[in-house]
């Protein structure tokens, strides 16, 4: 007996088993996480460092490479790209995704640190984030008054609006101008 002559002969019976296949495909749907691009997000650290006045060449030499010498001995690395500008140096390191992002940050500032002391003393102490360098901020805010000047809009911004923005489950860093 095939299943079109059971349909033909008992058609309660095919609609009951076809009700059930399409209830069973909804409650599975529901279920079922697809997705076309799966959100993994690479464990990408970033070092940031301020030279004030100093050239391009003279952020390389004394800043960019000797850090980068340094970064390079943390195991798992994947790549390393730098971007030395006038006045400052950024340095992003992206790990295999194996590695676990913790310690990895933990690793950097310590080379980061053992490095210090090889830098210039006018320096500024590098920055080590968990957040991409070359990420584009997401959002700007804008915080203006007609009855408040320059000074107490500064002052609610870094005190009340950075501490309450901070919180938020996310937010990677907050930069007030």
């Amino acid at each position: 007996m095939s299943l079109s002559s059971l349909s033909i002969q008992r058609p309660v019976l095919a609609s009951v088993f076809t009700i059930v296949i399409l209830l069973f495909g909804m409650i599975g749907m529901t279920f079922l996480g697809v997705r076309e691009f799966p959100s993994v997000d690479p464990p990408i650290i970033s070092v940031r460092t301020s030279y004030p006045g100093a050239n391009s060449d003279v952020i390389e030499t004394q800043i960019t490479e000797p850090l980068e010498q340094a970064i390079n001995a943390v195991p798992g690395i994947r790549t390393l790209t730098s971007t030395s500008r006038q006045g400052s140096s950024h340095i992003t390191v992206e790990f295999e995704l194996s590695v676990d992002m913790e310690t990895a940050a933990n690793d950097v500032r310590d080379k980061v640190s053992q490095a210090r002391r090889m830098l210039p003393r006018d320096v500024d102490p590098p920055i080590v984030s968990k957040a991409d360098a070359d990420a584009s901020p997401i959002m700007f805010v804008t915080v203006e008054s007609e009855t408040r000047n320059l000074l107490e809009l500064s002052e609610i911004a870094e005190l009340t609006l950075r501490e309450q923005l901070q919180t938020i489950d996310g937010v990677s860093g907050i930069h007030i101008w």
